[in-house]
């Protein structure tokens, strides 16, 4: 399909169905993809290594390629192969060249030199030869080619489905494969963002996104739906997929229009969301819009269009279309200023049809696309309604009431309504409505705002009922695929609301394509810990979207603006301006531009000009207007304005302004809110997609196609960070897969390196790489995922496709070769059938005219019914012993019966305890319910009370900080004061040595002009320089005149300061004053505080009892339940038994109906050979004659059969001596058994006795039930006690809060004066800031003259100098005045004035500045330009040296690479060879072999000729006993033909006996064979179970070496932390010393600090106080003593308990052990049996079942043995839990006695000072008291900090118990691993126990099939012994025969012919029916061969 890029609009249609073969893929991808042969030229490579050739800038092409031809350092000459022309240049401006090779590379990171050039120079080759599609890195670039390409096809399509990205050519058809599949297969949405500038092709790449997921969903769909008819087909396939597709036509005729850039560009931004059902089907869609341009419906710039439907609409309706539209030509339409401006290749008059066929498709209604096209006309219309002024008012008239007749025709309202709502607005004004007048503006303003409204909301009911038609909620969708369109960057002269909506939008995305391209990237290789150092690629774009969208940001101004009634542009430009004038990407453009502002985006400046944004932000409309609307005769124009939301207009305007505003029922919001709130929502979704980026670029602006501007390109690359992308590719490791899914791909490229049930992700990883030898370079190994760069995983994915083909030609040979082999010898069976047919057919034929052979099919029917009475008598015989097997299968059934009924019963009995176990459970967790549930109200008041007590600390602690803040101020306020007086001083020594530098500067000058007057005369270039010198000179002095000025100001200020100094130190008595009387009051709260603390750490120990005696019944509960758990154990093992019975009854019924086929068919096969013997006996008397000749042969066939049945008698004996020996060992492990089984029931007599106690412990439960019934009670009294004590500290918590509040109010009033002087401060500060800045620049200009007095003369250096010194104190001094200034409050006045000063001075400053220093910085602006200029050519030639490094390394990389590959091949190479070598020694001693082979063969051929001659000579020994009887035979045959005949027969016979004899030899070997088969199974077996024992030994030992070990490790744990508890000492101690240390200090401290003497009256006061806390802390140190005894009581008793409870711990473990050595002897035993059980395979029935239930009695100890371990482990780890309990309660109590310890010394050191300080202030002066009182007062501050200290050290300890806590929660921890180590151990042994069962049913299988093979050897003996007795008859019969044939003879000779002829007749008639007999023989042969 032929496409155009530049936005054409066009029909897509989707031709479903088509596949692409192999032959024509190549077709298709003809013009996407490069042919290497002519882009690779040997002499265009070898031209650019002679060259050097290079890129060199240039102004209009960016770069041009150049060849080196001179290296001067760091310039090259450079010769421009275009022109010829040589240049000079710098080499960092130089950029290299790729080679040839790479020219129209796919993917541009594969260039080895990655740089602005090669990039350009790239995509310029690829679009001159049509290819427009190209990768980069991470990302796709597309390149608008203005042209139709043939790229597009469904043929294509179904090129690109499913196939990789690396092996197709570049397109978007791949991009959205890669997203579909994707999709598919990690089940995450995805996203496809097409982005770039307006008229880049973002819009038609969009339409090819929907067109391939339509075919690919669409072709999925279809063939689902292929069993549909013809006509169905055609209607189901375009349902969803049709509209998909026909969606975008529709939205581009009413949504896009023509610009300067772009002839279809979007003027509304789309997100196209497709979802997908788990199969991948498209199940439906939704379309949302962003920021209609509905401005365009009214104006125009100069060659644009409106939407495109106007003028489709205008140019394509039919002449009754137009008249029921009332439609005119297109240049009557005022709203369509430019006229009608067609589209190249565009027809609009076909494009409106295809539109309408659109709608239809969609689903649209034929009266809701009528009614579209009446609001477009009536759209159109509204513009063309004009209106005049009256002459005497301002009241606006229509000038022409037709064009509102139509209007209102198309609207279906009323006319006079319409006229009054227009003209004479109804309005409100208080409680009436008043109709107001309107102007010509006015009426105009609101015609155009309700035609933009009505235009926007007929778009908005248009995508809404298309959403309406792409909904399926039939099918729920699995996952979308959202395809983003949104308008592009724009940037035009005029730039308005409606662009910096766009631009914001823009720079949105480009932020989401930076995080994630970039920053994401680089922060996942530092989350996975990949060693990188994060990259900067300068692409930050938040300043600007901060500036756009925060809090006081342009869009939240302008909704500001909006709501003030007189607010205009022009003020809300002055509100940026104000806020965001120093902002980084806010400028203010010049005084003549005709922009208000401009902002910095990603792609440029953009001048923006504020004219009507807040008309536009709030788009009001005409209420009356809008209610018509609403009322409207037509249903469609009511529909699209129910539910308005608007800015109406306002009755209360004023007189500025056209129109006011008021939201509509509190329900109306701006433009620019509604739009944040929009992108915000798509921001998040795309967030949550996994996004694909298409970068759009426009090559042109002049639309050509084949020409590309490259600055314009260049400027686009940059801005859309494609460089960028491409260098993190190259840098980084774009390819990331996990662990486990690397190790599930590409495990089978390394075979056997991982052993099976390798757990461990990230190892398996490490030694599949490590076989692959792939080098370290290429890839990292994260914490989660595997990297590699670019490439790397497409090597692997080729190496797998290898190896899998390879496997897959494997498997099909060997498939291949199993059928050929099956067809083989289907072939040879038929080929067999064939030839018996053959040779029966001419038996057949031959026997078919023989008279005898009739008179035998006649007669052989009448034969038969003489051996009828036989068979009756025989199956007689078998029914009665059928009879006898009945009767005793029978009574074993009754066995049966009986014992399923015992089994039933006991059964029954165990259900009915199960139910009364249940029962009893129920009531028991019922109870267990509600211990809980009131448990948890316990703790939800003891919780309740913690954090009342928690809020009180945190008051109490609020107040202490207060004051420690107030204690600050005062410190900071005396170091202030002392800073100042210092301060003070320093000025004054700093003005005496000013003075005296003044002086010697002025000296220095008289000196400097008489010098000056001599370099004058000597030189004229030296007089100009020292004239502007002097001049300098002179204006230096005025400078230091003002600076005079100034000094004298700040000694005036410095008097002022002394004022205020003083004014602050009687404030500051003030404050001590107010501080001493809150201490006081503070140390009253604390004295209270500390009495309700008391009180409440009584609760605590209340409520800690109460919850230790909750987890005492709580832990008897678990014991309780754990016993029950035990019972259901055994209930549920016994189950197991029965379903066991079950499994053996059945097992044993299926042996019988084996023993009972296996016994019919013995039986056919005895019948079989009753009648062969029957058929042998029968023989005729000339077989027995000729029977005895073949004696001989007879002999010697009998001789080969008895050998035989030698041997296999000897096996026989074998085999039993075998067996019998099996049954000794077998009875002797039976008498073991037998023992084993005595100890099992003593074991099970005391599983018995625990099961009564369990009983009994389940009474003694039900009694604990009853007491924690009382318990329960007892604690909810103690809970209404606590409640009573709850509430009056709640009372007392009030009181505090009161107080709280009141000196909160008091703080309020500080605070608030401190921050109205903190703000006088901060407006002195600004104001001085500006002063600094100022003297800086004066100062920066005097250094600059210091700079060049240097080069001149060193007198004068040394004077500026000084004077540069003199100006830094200068600043010094101010920079102190300013500090000083911060901290002063209440000195307005003379800083106002000091403001007035200063700013006159600045003023003088500045201008003197401005005049006398333009020359110097235009100097400076010159050297600074010199200096720019250095810096950036360095800058250039460190990226230049950084890119080359880059491609060094990047080359280096690719030679170790090939050179690892070298060596890897050698390596290979080198295993060859070995290979070779060891096939060459596998030869040799092949070849060694194969001789020894011949030696003995020839040794063995030497025998088979002896042997031969042997048979040789029996041969000639046969022939002449042959020749005898052939004589023999001659004479017979002489005397009639008839012997002859049956002579043959009888030789038939022969053959037939010796083809029996060989049939039954080889029986006689299959039977060995078989049994030779069983017994190496049953070795097999042996083996396998001795492994299987072997392991689970050796896991049980693992086990229990891991539990030895957990339970080290535990012990170590407890080791650490008895460690840790002595450290925590240890560092109590120190800290208890440092108090100490700080104490002392505090002393000194207190000796410096005195008081003022105003304070006489209170230490009285004071003194009572300190007396009331000297009886206090006697009290508290009782106390503290009391409560010392009773911890150190306490701290024995648990010291006891822990003794007592590692007693029974130890006693536990041993148990433990004790039953772990007990489980391991029975598994011995249960060892030692299967092993028995596997040797006695042939034991008797009985034997065998003693041995089973021998074994299930061990079984059945075992897991006793086992539920009893769990017992004690369950015993041990509540022992454990509590001995920790215990621990951490000894831990605590100690702390707790420490810290007791600690305060009892502390309180009593205080005692000590404070009875020493009070007889001191006794029996001291009052000169003394002072001090001491203030000593006092110190002191009882260190008591508050101490307080403090306590509370932190008491918050430490917490911590640290929490820590321990944690680490015994750890211990626990590891105790339930052994827990679960020794449930897993169970399970083995419980498999073990699983799997011996089906060893055992195995075994009776085996045993079966033993059974029956003796059965068949024995019947085969049988057979063998008739066959010998048949044999011997035989030979019998033959001597008869020989005697009668030898008196035959006789009589022969003697009789006469008659005679002789009339004996022979019956004989003959014998003979013939023998014969006849023998060929039906021989006919029922034929046929057993055949089948």
């Amino acid at each position: 399909m032929n496409v155009k890029l530049n936005g054409d609009i066009s029909q897509n249609g989707v031709n479903y169905g088509k596949i692409v073969t192999s032959n024509n893929m190549e077709q298709n991808l003809k013009c996407l993809r490069v042919q290497r042969d002519d882009v690779y030229d040997p002499s265009m490579q070898a031209e650019w290594a002679k060259k050097k050739l290079v890129w060199v800038p240039h102004e209009k092409e960016g770069f041009v390629a150049g060849s080196i031809i001179e290296d001067h350092g760091d310039d090259v000459a450079v010769e421009i192969l275009e022109t010829s022309k040589q240049i000079r240049l710098s080499k960092d401006d130089c950029q290299k060249m790729n080679p040839p090779k790479f020219d129209k590379v796919e993917d541009m990171a594969d260039l080895t030199c990655l740089n602005e050039a090669s990039v350009l120079h790239n995509l310029k080759e690829r679009y001159y030869s049509d290819l427009i599609y190209t990768y980069s890195g991470l990302f796709c670039v597309v390149v608008n080619p203005y042209k139709r390409l043939p790229i597009y096809s469904d043929n294509l399509i179904e090129t690109y489905k499913g196939r990789k990205r690396n092996l197709m050519p570049p397109h978007i058809f791949a991009i959205a494969d890669e997203a579909y599949r994707s999709m598919l297969s990690e089940q995450e949405d995805q996203s496809i963002l097409c982005t770039g500038e307006s008229g880049a092709g973002k819009t038609e790449n969009t339409k090819k996104v929907i067109q391939y997921l339509a075919h690919v969903a669409g072709a999925a769909r279809q063939s689902k739906d292929n069993t549909l008819s013809k006509f169905e087909l055609i209607n189901n396939i375009g349902e969803l997929e049709q509209q998909l597709l026909q969606a975008n036509p529709i939205l581009e005729a009413f949504g896009n229009s023509k610009t300067v850039k772009n002839d279809n560009s979007s003027r509304f931004g789309k997100f196209i969301r497709i979802n997908f059902d788990t199969t991948g089907l498209i199940s439906g869609g939704n379309i949302e819009f962003y920021l209609l341009e509905k401005s365009r419906t009214c104006r125009q710039a100069l060659d644009e269009r409106s939407f495109h439907v106007f003028y489709q609409l205008l140019k394509g309706a039919t002449s009754q279309e137009r008249d029921n539209f009332l439609l005119l030509d297109c240049s009557e339409y005022r709203y369509l200023n430019n006229s009608y401006i067609s589209l190249p290749n565009v027809d609009d008059s076909v494009e409106y049809q295809n539109t309408i066929k659109s709608m239809q498709i969609m689903g649209f209604q034929k009266d809701e696309i009528e009614s579209i096209f009446r609001i477009v006309s009536a759209v159109l219309l509204f513009g063309n309604i004009e209106f005049i002024q009256e002459k005497k008012s301002d009241q606006a008239l229509f000038s022409d009431d037709s064009i509102v007749q139509k209007v209102c025709h198309l609207l279906g309202i009323n006319l006079q309504e319409f006229n009054k709502a227009l003209l004479r607005p109804k309005i409100k004004v208080g409680r009436e409505y008043v109709h107001k007048t309107q102007n010509k503006e006015q009426a105009e303003f609101s015609i155009e705002a309700i035609s933009k409204a009505c235009y926007e909301r007929m778009f908005k009911w248009l995508v809404q009922r298309i959403n309406k038609s792409l909904d399926r909620t039939r099918r729920q969708g699995a996952s979308f695929i959202g395809i983003l369109d949104i308008a592009g960057f724009e940037i035009f002269q005029i730039n308005s609301f409606e662009q910096i909506c766009i631009n914001y939008t823009n720079e949105k995305l480009q932020q989401l394509f930076n995080n994630t391209m970039f920053v994401l990237e680089q922060e996942e290789y530092q989350r996975e810990g990949i060693n990188w150092t994060f990259i900067d690629f300068g692409l930050d774009l938040q300043p600007t979207i901060d500036l756009i969208e925060k809090p006081m940001g342009i869009l939240a101004l302008l909704d500001e603006e909006c709501l003030f009634p007189k607010a205009t542009d022009k003020s809300f430009v002055c509100k940026l301006t104000s806020n965001h004038d120093k902002h980084q990407k806010f400028l203010i453009p010049e005084m003549r531009a005709k922009s208000d502002f401009a902002i910095i985006h990603y792609a440029g400046r953009v001048d923006y000009s504020a004219d009507k944004w807040l008309m536009k932000n709030m788009d009001p409309l005409n209420e009356n207007v809008v209610n018509l609307m609403q009322v409207s005769n037509d249903n469609f124009v009511v529909s699209i304005w129910k539910d308005a939301e608007f800015a109406g207009m306002s009755a209360a305007e004023t007189n500025e302004t056209a129109f006011g505003a008021r939201t509509r029922k509190g329900m109306f919001r701006t433009v620019s809110q509604v739009y944040k709130e929009q992108l915000s929502r798509l921001m998040t979704t795309l967030k949550n997609t996994d996004p694909h980026f298409v970068r759009c670029i426009i090559p042109n602006h002049e639309k050509k196609p084949g020409k590309i501007a490259s600055l314009l390109v260049l400027e686009q690359l940059r801005c859309n960070g494609v460089l960028e992308g491409i260098r993190i590719c190259r840098q980084g490791f774009p390819n990331r897969i996990p662990f486990q899914d690397f190790r599930h791909r590409y495990e089978i490229l390394t075979p056997n390196i991982i052993p099976k049930g390798f757990m461990d992700g990230k190892e398996a990883v490490k030694k599949i790489i490590e076989a692959l030898e792939i080098d370290p370079n290429i890839y990292r190994i994260g914490q989660s995922k595997i990297f590699f760069r670019a490439g790397v995983l497409a090597q692997l994915e080729e190496d797998r496709d290898i190896k899998l083909t390879d496997l897959i030609i494997r498997f099909q040979a060997v498939c291949r070769g199993y059928l050929a082999k099956k067809r083989y010898q289907m072939r040879i069976q038929q080929s067999n059938a064939i030839r018996v047919l053959q040779r029966n057919g001419l038996s057949w034929l031959k026997l078919r005219n023989w008279q005898w052979w009739r008179l035998f099919t006649k007669v052989k029917p009448l034969l038969q019914v003489t051996n009828k009475e036989a068979e009756i008598s025989a199956k007689n015989e078998e029914l009665k012993v059928i009879q006898e097997k009945l009767e005793k299968i029978m009574i074993e059934n009754e066995d049966i019966k009986n014992r399923q009924s015992q089994l039933l019963s006991e059964r029954q009995l165990l259900q009915s305890q199960i139910q009364q176990e249940t029962d009893e459970k129920a009531e028991i967790e019922e109870s267990f319910i509600m211990i809980k549930s009131r448990h948890e109200e316990l703790r939800q008041a003891y919780d309740e009370l913690s954090g009342r007590c928690e809020e009180e600390e945190q008051k109490l602690q609020s107040l202490e900080h207060e004051k420690k803040k107030l204690e600050e101020t005062i410190r900071d306020l005396e170091e202030q004061l002392e800073e100042e007086e210092q301060l003070r001083q320093k000025i004054q020594i700093d003005k005496s040595n000013i003075d005296n530098k003044w002086k010697t500067a002025e000296e220095q000058l008289a000196e400097l002009r008489d010098s000056y007057e001599k370099v004058s005369k000597e030189k004229k270039i030296v007089d100009e320089k020292l004239n502007q010198l002097s001049h300098k000179f002179i204006d230096e002095e005025d400078k230091v005149k003002t600076f005079q000025k100034q000094k004298a100001k700040l000694e005036i200020q410095l008097q002022d300061i002394e004022q205020e100094l003083k004014t602050e130190r009687e404030n500051r008595l003030e404050t001590d004053k107010l501080r001493r009387r809150l201490e006081n009051e503070l140390h009253e709260h604390k004295e209270f505080i500390e009495e309700k603390r008391c009180k409440l750490d009584e609760l605590n120990q209340q409520l800690i009892k109460a919850a230790e005696e909750n987890a005492r019944i709580l832990a008897k509960s678990d014991e309780d339940l754990n016993n029950f758990n035990n019972l259901q154990k055994q209930i549920r093992d016994y189950e197991i038994q029965i379903e066991e019975l079950k499994d053996d009854l059945e097992s044993e019924k299926e042996a019988r109906s084996k023993a009972d086929r296996a016994r019919r068919d013995l039986s056919d096969e005895l019948e079989t050979l009753k009648t062969e013997f029957i058929e042998a006996t029968d023989k005729s008397a000339l077989s027995q004659e000729i029977q005895k000749k073949k004696d001989k042969e007879l002999q010697y066939l009998q001789k080969q059969l008895e050998q035989q049945t030698q041997q296999s008698k000897e096996k026989h004996d074998e085999m039993k001596q075998q067996h019998q020996e099996q049954i000794d060992l077998l009875r002797d492990e039976l008498d073991q058994i037998g023992r084993l089984r005595s100890q099992m029931e003593k074991a099970k007599n005391n599983a018995e006795r625990q099961s009564q106690s369990l009983q009994e412990e389940l009474e003694s439960i039900i009694q604990q039930k009853q007491e924690v019934e009382k318990k329960r009670k007892n604690l909810e009294s103690i809970n209404t006690d606590l409640q009573i004590k709850l509430n009056e500290l709640e009372g007392y918590n009030n009181s505090l809060v009161l107080e709280h509040q009141r000196l909160q109010q008091e703080f309020d009033l500080l605070s608030k004066q401190k921050e109205t002087d903190e703000a006088n401060v901060s407006l002195m500060e600004r104001k001085m800031t500006n002063l600094e800045l100022q003297i800086k620049e004066a100062n920066d200009a005097l250094h600059d003259e210091t700079k060049q007095k240097l080069s001149l003369q060193s007198r004068v250096r040394q004077l500026e100098e000084e004077l540069f010194n003199a100006g830094e104190r200068e600043e010094e001094i101010k920079q102190y005045k300013i500090q000083n200034e911060r901290e002063i409050n209440n000195l307005k006045q003379q800083l106002q004035e000091y403001k007035k000063n200063a700013e006159e001075i600045s003023l003088q400053q500045l201008e003197d500045l401005k005049k006398k220093h333009q020359r110097e910085l235009e100097n400076a602006h010159k050297a600074t330009s010199d200096a720019e200029a250095a810096r950036d050519r360095s800058e250039r030639s460190k990226k230049k040296i950084q890119e080359e490094l880059e491609d060094v390394t990047i080359e280096l990389e690719s030679v170790r690479t090939n050179l690892r590959e070298i060596e890897k091949k050698q390596r290979k190479f080198d295993q060859q060879l070995n290979e070779e070598k060891v096939n060459y020694q596998n030869a040799i001693n092949d070849k060694e072999i194969l001789a020894q082979e011949c030696r003995e063969k020839e040794t063995k051929i030497l025998t088979l000729t002896q042997a031969l001659d042997v048979v040789k000579d029996d041969l000639e020994t046969s022939e002449r006993i042959k020749k005898q009887l052939q004589l023999e035979l001659d004479d017979l045959i002489s005397s009639k033909d008839d012997y002859g005949k049956n002579v043959h027969e009888l030789e038939k016979t022969k053959r037939q006996l010796e083809a029996e004899l060989l049939n039954y030899k080889i029986q006689v070997e299959e039977l060995d064979n078989m049994v030779q088969d069983h017994d190496d199974a049953r070795l097999r077996w042996d083996v396998n179970l001795q492994a299987m024992k072997t392991e689970f030994e050796r896991t049980l030992n693992s086990k229990e070496q891991d539990a030895e070990e957990k339970r080290r490790q535990l012990q170590r744990t407890i080791r650490e932390l008895e460690e840790e508890l002595e450290n925590e000492r240890r560092n109590k101690l120190s800290g208890s010393n440092q108090r100490k240390k700080l104490e002392a200090q505090l002393l000194e401290m207190e000796h410096q600090l005195e008081g003022s003497n105003k304070l006489k009256d209170d230490y009285g006061r004071q003194i009572k106080k300190l007396q009331q806390m000297l009886r206090d802390t006697s009290q508290e140190l009782e106390e503290v003593r009391q409560s010392r005894e009773d911890a150190n009581g306490q701290l024995k008793e648990a010291e006891r308990k822990i003794r007592v409870f590692e007693s029974e711990h130890q006693g536990m473990v041993e148990q433990c052990n004790n039953l772990l050595a007990s489980k391991r002897n029975l598994e011995a035993e249960i060892a030692e049996l299967e092993e028995l059980q596997n040797k006695g395979s042939n034991f008797s029935s009985e034997e065998k079942r003693r041995l089973e239930n021998r074994i299930s009695q061990l079984e059945e100890d075992l897991e006793e043995e086992q539920s009893n371990m769990e017992v004690l482990q369950e015993k041990l780890r509540k022992t454990q839990l509590q001995l920790d309990q215990l621990t951490t309660d000894l831990s605590m109590e100690r702390n707790h006695s420490q810290k007791i310890e600690n305060d009892r010394q502390n309180l009593e050191k205080v005692n000590k000072e404070l009875k020493s300080k009070i007889s001191e202030i006794e029996s001291s002066s009052q000169s003394r008291s002072r001090y001491q009182l203030n000593n006092l007062e110190a002191k009882i501050a260190y008591l508050d900090e101490q307080l403090l200290a306590e509370s932190n050290e008491r918050a430490n300890v917490s911590r640290q118990l929490r820590r321990l806590e944690k680490r015994l929660a750890e211990a626990t921890l590891q105790l339930d691993e052994e827990r679960k180590a020794c449930e897993q151990a169970k399970e083995v042994a419980e498999r073990a126990n699983i799997k011996q069962r089906q060893l055992r049913r195995q075994m009776d299988e085996f045993e079966e099939e033993l059974s029956r093979e003796k059965t068949k050897t024995r019947a085969l003996q049988r057979e063998l012994d008739d066959v010998n007795e048949a044999n011997e008859s035989l030979k019998r019969d033959n001597s008869q025969l020989r005697a009668s044939v030898a008196s035959r003879r006789t009589n022969l000779l003697n009789r006469p012919y008659s005679s002789s002829r009339s004996t022979l007749v019956p004989t003959k008639t014998n003979s013939s029916s023998d014969n006849l007999q023998n060929h039906d023989d021989a006919e029922s042969i034929g046929t057993d061969g055949t089948y």
